[in-house]
This record gives structure tokens, C-alpha cells and sequence, in this order.
């Protein structure tokens, strides 16, 4: 176990070399092509230079040079600054309510978007970049690939509608399919839930249909129970009542109200099923199951009351 661990540290690590030996080649070749006198003749410097015009639609006065870098720099500052600030705002106006933090959940993703984008037109800018014809190449290949973005696009749209219909939030528990989680996240493209094991469920916005949203009303846990057919029902009836109220006074930091006896289920085979129900929060729904079936078994040892089980009978021949 030892040395897979060390394997697969000493391979990040080759690969973290190799991946900064990369950028500083990519660097200084970026380098060289924008200033090839620094290698070739008056001539070749101005044909190469010409060419990488003509290539990387650099305007005619773009040149490479350390106050350029620094301006690129600058700018990626001053973009990151207001990113920060603006993201801290988000987080601060996302604490009030579950809707509020939903609508910053989607902010924040786009606003991480936008930076980016910012960043790169105004540093491609400041190099010297011809932007106008950059943007004229990057919308004929829009058209050329919006036909592929489709379900990306069918997401981005799905969000939106998500959070401004409030179909649920941040915080909710929802039921998609056969996963129960709770919203972690409601992103641009996607919607992060986590279940009571904490495993993560990362579902596409347009994949998300036929959703139950179990935070809007209180939830019931439900405890079903079989008790003796010689079992006299009346008299256990006429008891359940000051019982249960007992129950919610002993568990009222779970229990909202209550247990109540809901009657009668089914006659089976070794006895009667009782229905017990209680109302909970969705987020105690399972805590809430398990403690009215304990304080049930509990209740009906003290009270004498059978429960019975399937027995084994075995004879022994001679």
C-alpha cells in the first residue's frame, strides 16, 4: 500500500514537471515568434512578423514587452479584485433565505464566466489583438457549432427557468428518480444533490423531470406494527391517546405534533397491523421513522401488549 501511494506521488509529480516544462516552452516560443530580430536577419524578422500578423490577427503596432505583460497583469488584477468583492457580496446577500442563496448559487457561476471571458478580451487586448476580427471568426464558428450546443444551451435555459419559477432551492429536498438528496448547488449547466450517505448526484438542468419536492410541506413518519389477535383493541385504543402525547412531550426537538394512532391496516396472517404516524421535518423523515417505531416497542413492553413473530417448531423422531 505504501509504495502505490509513493507511485502515484512520484507520477503527479513527473507530471506537474512536465506540465511547467511545457508552459515555459510554450512561453518562450510565444516569445521568440513576436519578436524574431531577436534570431534572424532586418528581413526574415519582418516577413516572419508579417506572417504572425496575418496568423494571430495581431494589429500592426502589437509587440511582446514587459510593459505590455505587466498592463495583461494588471488588468487579470483588477478583473480578479472585483470578482472577489462581487462574489462576497453573493455570498453575504445568499444567507438571508433559501431562495436568495439559490439566485446568488446562479450568479456566481455566471459571473465566474464572465470574468474569464473579460480577462482574455482585454488582455488579448493590451498584446495587441485584433479583436474585431476575432469576434467576426469566433461567430462563424458559432454557427458552425451551435448546432452541437444544443443540450448545452437546453441547460443553461432549464436553470434559469428553474430559479425563477422556484421549483425548489438551495437546501431542499427533492426526489429525482429513485435518489433522495438534498440541493448543494443549482449551477449554470447543473444541479449538485448529496445524499444521506453523502454521496453527490451531479444531474444536468435539462435532465431534471418529474421531481418531487418534499421541504415545501411536513413530512410523516410512518411506523406499522402487528399485535396479537387475542389482543383486546378497545382497551389498548382508550390507552394509546395519554401515551402518545407523552411521546411528543419526550420528543417534542423531533416530533411537530402528536403521534396518532391511524387505525386497523390489515388482518394478517399472525396478527393485527396497527399504522402509527407522526409529523416530522423532510430532513428527520428517516430519524423520525425510527424513533416512533422504537417508542412504539417501548410502549407496548411496558403496557404488556404482544407483538408477534414467525416461530420454528421442530419435532425430534425416535
Amino acid at each position: 500500500m505504501k509504495q502505490s501511494t509513493s507511485d502515484k506521488k512520484s507520477k503527479q509529480r513527473r507530471k506537474g514537471v512536465g506540465a511547467f516544462v511545457g508552459v515555459v516552452i510554450a512561453i518562450l516560443l510565444i516569445v521568440l515568434l513576436l519578436n524574431p530580430q531577436w534570431f534572424l536577419s532586418p528581413d526574415s524578422a519582418r516577413e516572419m512578423q508579417d506572417i504572425t500578423r496575418e496568423s494571430f490577427l495581431i494589429n500592426g503596432n502589437a509587440k511582446l514587452s514587459l510593459v505590455r505583460l505587466l498592463n495583461v497583469v494588471l488588468a487579470v488584477a483588477i478583473i480578479v479584485l472585483f470578482y472577489i468583492l462581487l462574489r462576497c457580496l453573493l455570498n453575504v446577500i445568499g444567507e438571508k433565505s433559501n431562495r436568495t442563496a439559490t439566485v446568488t448559487s446562479m450568479l456566481k457561476a455566471i459571473l465566474k464566466y464572465i470574468a474569464v471571458i473579460v480577462a482574455i478580451i482585454w488582455g488579448l487586448g493590451i498584446l495587441g489583438v485584433n479583436m474585431l476580427a476575432v469576434f467576426a471568426g469566433v461567430g462563424i464558428l458559432g454557427l458552425a457549432l451551435g448546432f452541437g450546443a444544443q443540450s448545452l444551451i437546453e441547460d443553461i435555459i432549464t436553470g434559469f427557468f428553474i430559479i425563477f419559477e422556484g421549483q425548489y432551492g438551495i437546501g431542499d429536498i427533492i426526489v429525482l428518480d429513485d435518489f433522495r438528496g438534498v440541493v448543494r448547488n443549482i449551477g449554470v449547466r447543473t444541479t449538485v444533490l448529496e445524499d444521506a450517505g453523502g454521496n453527490l448526484k451531479i444531474v444536468n438542468n435539462s435532465d431534471i423531470r418529474n421531481l418531487q419536492n418534499r421541504s415545501r410541506n411536513d413530512s410523516l413518519a410512518i411506523c406499522e406494527v402487528d399485535v396479537a389477535y387475542d389482543t383486546d383493541l378497545k382497551a389498548l385504543e382508550k390507552m394509546l391517546p395519554p401515551e402518545l402525547q407523552r411521546m411528543y412531550e419526550e420528543n417534542s426537538e423531533l416530533y411537530l405534533s402528536a403521534p396518532r394512532y391511524m387505525g386497523v391496516e390489515e388482518l394478517g396472517e399472525s396478527g393485527v397491523k396497527l399504522r402509527f404516524c407522526v409529523s416530522v421535518t423532510e430532513e428527520n423523515f428517516f430519524i423520525g421513522k425510527r424513533r416512533l417505531a422504537r417508542d412504539i416497542r417501548v410502549l407496548f413492553d411496558e403496557k404488556g401488549v404482544e407483538i408477534p413473530f414467525p416461530q420454528v417448531v421442530v419435532h425430534q423422531g425416535e
